[in-house]
């Protein structure tokens, strides 16, 4: 076991023993993940509120059954991303947009040398990059987010979004693909 599931593991059994202040530290350490997981989703600030606590609630009353399998950020991760699809699910939004299928495999996908970075290179760009993300379908924002603003892996997206690599990264590939055309669009500068 590693350092971070060593203190993982800690922080749980702290918090499943009622020790004062922790299961507070636990929320402090992953409200900013869950937050933003459920955010991307439902871009509803009001909504996002009620699922972060539904969230947390939904940790307390479970937390019996983290097994120190995988990080406890993906597992909470795994709550919050679970919580905002039953929203959307109940409230009859789509999680993805139809589109066509353009063959691309994932090697191609991964091959894609669209910067995010190096795009927002200034703050108009900014904004119009962060207009093109809103506009992307829920689960698509909730990918490039986990990916590029909470650095998590491929497999750490994965664990928390139940899908395999390859549909990630073929949801990354086409996130990158309609944010740099968006910002072709705008700007009229390739991306």
């Amino acid at each position: 076991m590693d350092d971070s599931h060593a203190s993982d593991r800690a922080l749980v059994d702290a918090a499943l023993a009622n020790r004062p202040g922790a299961f507070e530290r636990l929320v402090r350490a992953h409200q900013g993940l869950c937050w933003h997981i459920i955010q991307r989703m439902v871009r509803n600030p009001e909504d996002t509120r009620e699922l972060c606590q539904d969230t947390f609630l939904r940790v307390h009353q479970c937390l019996h059954q983290y097994r120190g399998e995988s990080a406890l950020k993906s597992w909470i991760g795994r709550v919050a991303y679970n919580i905002a699809l039953r929203h959307l699910q109940h409230k009859r939004i789509p999680l993805v947009e139809a589109y066509d299928d353009d063959g691309c495999s994932p090697t191609e996908c991964v091959a894609d040398d669209f910067d995010l970075e190096a795009a927002c290179v200034d703050a108009e760009t900014a904004a119009h990059l962060h207009e093109a993300i809103e506009a992307l379908p829920p689960l698509q924002r909730t990918v490039l987010t986990l990916y590029y603003l909470e650095e998590n892996s491929i497999p750490e997206i994965a664990h928390i979004t139940g899908l395999a690599s390859g549909t990630i990264k073929s949801h990354l590939f086409r996130s990158r693909l309609r944010l740099r055309e968006a910002l072709e669009a705008r700007t009229g500068v390739a991306a």
